[in-house]
């Protein structure tokens, strides 16, 4: 193999696929990358068996070949070589355990393992195929990732659950998330080709590379799923994963949609009142108390440790006087994902669930559990 590529197309490509490799690995080829020329493309994949991805780059017509080279190390050699540099990447028969970086006066020699040894995950028939732009795809996952569980035990929900579901007499393409404690959901028109499509959960590593790969992009997103795999495709990337193998949770019986009282409260302004009086709370508690009265919203955080906080602000709220408290951070991260400048929260009682959305509803909605204060 012999190519010779921009620096600024291999940079491109290997921060995008070296992202997959994990630092550590007992299986010594998943710390490559494998670089396969072809005609006038250079194919670099990148795998920890659960996610794949490609990326092919232009490089000069040459004569065919494969290798295998530490993804790190080749993505650290390439970044930190010259601006706008041409590299020739090469293997020589007579020294094919070795590929050779050249790059004005810079020359390197990195091992290589066979690249007949790498695993390939994208086999296996995907069932359902659509588009939908890029910058919509991103907003399904934006909207929920952060309710995403990290707790291991109960795996079904270290992921967002996509799946196709009818909304009166719309058909919509919906992501929802939750740890237990909040619940983030949110949905759009479905696209031609979601019709009876299985409902998948794309697990959390997945989640963080989609969202940098599409950032940012106008394309259309082609996206493929099966029971068991999803494969998106844009700008010459293509990203296949394995999905978590479990049922994801009947979420809508969660979901308060009978809750009677209503809060309205600029956004702006929950957001900060809630950043300042939480500055007082312990890293265990991190509880604040919110106190309804008609027009008024009182925000108060006790500890004893620490000292106390209070702040007040106008809202509009005409319903019985309530107490109830809230993670302050769980509180943060949802007003954040809110559209608008004014958020909607249906309230029942002190212990029930409070449904939160945008006043503007732009089809998202958040659900979050009360704490004791």
């Amino acid at each position: 193999m012999r190519v010779t590529v921009e620096r600024t197309d291999l940079l491109r490509s290997l921060a995008h696929v070296h992202r997959v490799v994990e630092r550590r690995n007992t299986i010594p080829i998943l710390g490559n990358v494998l670089l396969t020329s072809k005609d006038a493309e250079l194919s670099l994949r990148a795998t920890d068996l659960d996610v794949e991805v490609i990326e092919t780059v232009p490089v000069e017509a040459a004569p065919g070949g494969a290798a295998t080279v530490p993804a790190q190390l080749f993505y650290d050699i390439v970044r930190k070589l010259p601006e706008g540099s041409q590299i020739v990447l090469a293997t020589d028969p007579d020294r094919n355990a070795f590929m050779t970086i050249h790059a004005g006066r810079s020359e390197f020699s990195l091992q290589t393992l066979p690249a007949t040894d790498f695993p390939d995950i994208a086999g296996g028939e995907l069932t359902h195929r659509f588009t939908v732009a890029a910058g919509d795809f991103k907003r399904l996952i934006d909207k929920t990732q952060f309710a995403i569980s990290t707790e291991e035990t109960r795996y079904y929900l270290n992921g967002i659950y996509l799946h196709a579901v009818q909304s009166g007499n719309r058909l919509m393409l919906r992501a929802v998330a939750t740890d237990g404690h909040r619940l983030a959901q949110y949905e759009l028109a479905a696209p031609p080709g979601t019709e009876g499509m299985p409902g998948i959960i794309v697990p959390r590593k997945t989640v963080g590379e989609v969202q940098r790969l599409i950032d940012g992009s106008s394309s259309e997103l082609t996206v493929e799923v099966s029971a068991s795999k999803i494969r998106l495709s844009l700008d010459g990337i293509v990203l296949t994963s394995k999905l978590i193998d479990g049922s994801f949770p009947d979420y809508s019986r969660v979901i308060p949609f009978a809750n009677s009282k209503t809060l309205e409260v600029g956004k702006k302004d929950l957001e900060e009142a809630v950043d300042r009086v939480s500055t007082v709370a312990s890293e265990r508690g991190r509880a604040v108390k919110l106190a309804l009265s008609a027009g008024r919203l009182v925000l108060s955080v006790s500890n004893a440790e620490q000292g106390f906080a209070t702040e007040a602000i106008e809202v509009g709220y005409d319903a019985d006087p309530l107490d109830i408290g809230f993670n302050s951070r769980y509180l943060l991260d949802i007003a954040a994902q809110i559209d608008g400048d004014v958020a909607v929260l249906k309230l029942a009682d002190p212990s029930s669930p409070t449904l939160f959305a945008s006043k503007e509803r732009n089809g998202a909605l958040y659900v979050l559990m009360p704490t004791r204060v």
